[in-house]
């Protein structure tokens, strides 16, 4: 698993990591001790470190605690049997947190409780674009909470089209990318977001860094309720590929998402901002962050070595 970026730590961690998990205690998303426990030993805040390791330590703490709500989400709600209603029943509530509820308001919901915490803490950071940019984007990830549990209700494995499109919703990634312009201290102008050139590394960034992470998952997920929504399985029942066969045309795909990324810099660079070079690197640092963790991470290394697999990330045809 490659990355030609930078690999960094922000000094910042062991405060953060104590924190956020606190912060995951005391917001109530995850009760189950055993549960906490491996949200302990996960130590989130070393991804939140590799990711944003620019960032200063109050907004580290923010961005860590997101990642931990998306993760605390997750869990509950897009790796359980949870059906597509069940969840599409429990968005009224998100919503309302994101558009109308104000600060201090009485939320009685664990999960929007916690989100209205960190909207709050995004609209103080940065400036209602930011906090629009972000809003926007993690209603996108919500939505396609519900096409992922559909396809777990109906034991649908999507095509390859629909899971392309859907997984750049589905992997949250917009939204931790939308906070990378608050870590730096340098926000992007509205223009500036909506540049096709930003668009485009963008979405490089995110197909890396959700190919990635269903490579990373496969061991955990091949046997599990989610099992079908993962780019192993779409190539796999589509494509006709082996397993093997399927790992590696992903390895493959991901690396040329890296080549266009690195095609891009200079065409940005060119326009002159600084807070454009800023949140591209931003983005570099996201991957080789997400890398760096997640290839150490009890997450997704338990399953690998209980497989007995774990070479075969590193295997290429």
């Amino acid at each position: 698993m490659s990355c030609p970026f930078p690999s960094l730590t922000n000094p910042a961690v062991e405060e953060v990591d104590r924190e956020t998990f606190s912060w995951l205690v005391a917001s109530r998303m995850i009760e189950d001790p055993a549960e906490l426990e491996r949200y302990r030993e996960a130590a989130y805040g070393w991804l939140g470190a590799r990711t944003y390791p620019y960032a200063p330590s109050h907004m580290l703490r923010l961005v860590t605690d997101w990642c931990v709500w998306l993760f605390a989400f997750d869990d509950a709600f897009c790796e359980s049997d949870r059906h597509a209603a069940e969840i599409a029943r429990a968005l009224p509530h998100l919503l309302a947190v994101l558009d109308d509820a104000e600060p201090g308001a009485r939320v009685e919901d664990n999960f929007a409780r916690a989100l209205l915490d960190v909207k709050w803490r995004v609209a103080e950071a940065g400036n209602p674009d930011q906090l629009d940019r972000w809003r926007t984007v993690t209603k996108d990830y919500m939505f396609a909470q519900v096409w992922e549990a559909a396809n777990r209700e109906d034991a649908v494995v999507p095509t390859y089209g629909d899971y392309i499109f859907m997984r750049r919703r589905t992997g949250a990634m917009l939204t931790v990318f939308a906070l990378i312009d608050l870590a730096t201290g340098l926000p992007l102008t509205p223009d500036e977001w909506r540049h096709p050139d930003v668009t485009a590394i963008s979405q490089a960034a995110n197909d890396v860094v959700v190919w990635d992470n269903d490579l990373l998952s496969y061991a955990k997920e091949r046997s599990g309720v989610n099992a079908r929504n993962n780019l192993v399985s779409v190539l796999a029942r589509h494509r006709h590929r082996s397993i093997q066969e399927a790992m590696n045309q992903i390895g493959r795909m991901r690396d040329d998402a890296i080549v266009r990324m690195l095609d891009l810099r200079p065409r940005l660079e060119s326009l002159g901002s600084e807070a454009v070079t800023a949140y591209v690197g931003g983005l570099e640092t996201w991957i080789s962050g997400s890398v760096a963790y997640s290839l150490e991470s009890p997450r997704y290394t338990r399953a690998w070595q209980s497989m007995g697999r774990a070479h075969v990330l590193g295997h290429r045809s």
